[in-house]
């Protein structure tokens, strides 16, 4: 059988998620879970994380697929409902939703009496520059003292563009946030992402919302996860499955765009892009084998590597980690002009999964 594999480590996600509880020791988490809980697997996921506070989806499908695996803690729909007949299903399954724009505000108010004998929270969004989603300072005000006064329990909730840098932009959000905030007192408040946690706790308040630091990747350009006490959870990993020997001036792989400049030993991977891994690298790339780390030369196939083993004593059948605690998934998004949370939702469903 072809070994291309991600496992994820249960302890990993549990210590991630108790350094999210070291780091904001008086908030509720929300865990983030969409995409798939960012490519890990929901259903994998799931129960390591079952300590968390709540859980964050995009969309009502993400949501009824953590019901239906029987977790009940509450779910918030950062993306809020699309359409007027989702908030059925928001009531039939007790989740909770962010409303960003005014018709979702009006769809929530069709259902307020029953929305709020469930104790359900409406998370209401600030646009304080991302211009993304959610209502400017100027309109969010009246929409939490409207809402405020039909009964709900509301959560002021933004999200940073710069989180992870200093950048002038990160004060206005602060600050915006800040006057909403006292200006609709009392109400609870999140705005912190993973890189914020890091960065402000005097603004972890209520909520905070942890992603990518949940599964061991860095939400900074300038720290890995071992500055931030954080250990991944996924390793994707293959196996040899042929050894070439090439002499100085052959070539390798599609376009012949590497060239040999001395004898070499090959080793082929069982791995490619059709499996999720990255084509396309501005950097040189390298992978782990036998504890040493090797380079990719050559295009990267649909289906198929090469790496330099010259020099190592390396059989068909020798593992390979393409990603995980050797080689760290942001390290290859760097190679390849991204970042690691790409990759790792990029990921598609022809490796094995397996659990540690």
């Amino acid at each position: 059988m072809r070994q291309a594999t991600v496992c994820i480590d249960h302890s990993a996600l549990q210590y991630n998620l108790n350094r999210v509880k070291q780091l904001a020791p008086t908030a509720k988490i929300v865990s983030m879970v969409k995409a798939n809980a960012y490519g890990h697997g929901v259903k994998d996921c799931l129960a390591a994380l079952k300590e968390t506070d709540a859980f964050g989806v995009a969309c009502l499908q993400e949501a009824l697929e953590i019901r239906a695996l029987g977790y009940q803690q509450p779910i918030t729909l950062i993306e809020g409902i699309f359409t007027a007949d989702e908030m059925q299903a928001v009531i039939e399954h007790k989740l909770e939703c962010i409303v960003h724009h005014q018709q979702q505000v009006d769809w929530l108010l069709e259902h307020k009496e029953q929305y709020n004998a469930l104790g359900l929270k409406v998370w209401v969004k600030l646009n304080s520059g991302m211009n993304r989603l959610g209502f400017k300072v100027t309109e969010i005000i009246d929409v939490l003292h409207l809402l405020k006064a039909e009964g709900f329990s509301c959560v002021l909730a933004m999200h940073f563009a710069n989180a992870d840098a200093d950048h002038p932009l990160n004060e206005q959000q602060i600050q915006q946030f800040l006057q909403v905030k006292e200006s609709c007192s009392p109400i609870l408040a999140s705005c912190c992402n993973s890189a914020a946690i890091y960065r402000w706790p005097e603004l972890h308040f209520d909520y905070v919302r942890p992603g990518i630091m949940l599964y061991g990747a860095t939400p900074f350009s300038d720290r890995d996860v071992h500055a931030l006490d954080l250990q991944p959870v996924m390793t994707f990993s293959a196996e040899v499955i042929a050894l070439n020997h090439i002499q100085a001036g052959e070539q390798v792989g599609y376009g012949s765009t590497f060239t040999a400049q001395q004898n070499m030993d090959l080793a082929i991977v069982s791995i490619g892009y059709g499996d999720g891994y990255p084509r396309a690298y501005i950097k040189q790339n390298y992978v782990v084998i036998h504890g040493k780390t090797v380079p990719v030369v050559g295009r990267v196939a649909m289906d198929m590597i090469a790496i330099d083993v010259t020099g190592l004593n390396i059989s068909i059948g020798t593992p390979v980690e393409l990603w995980g605690k050797q080689r760290l998934v942001d390290d290859v998004a760097d190679a390849n002009g991204t970042i690691g949370y790409e990759l790792l939702c990029r990921l598609s469903q022809r490796p094995l999964r397996t659990l540690k």
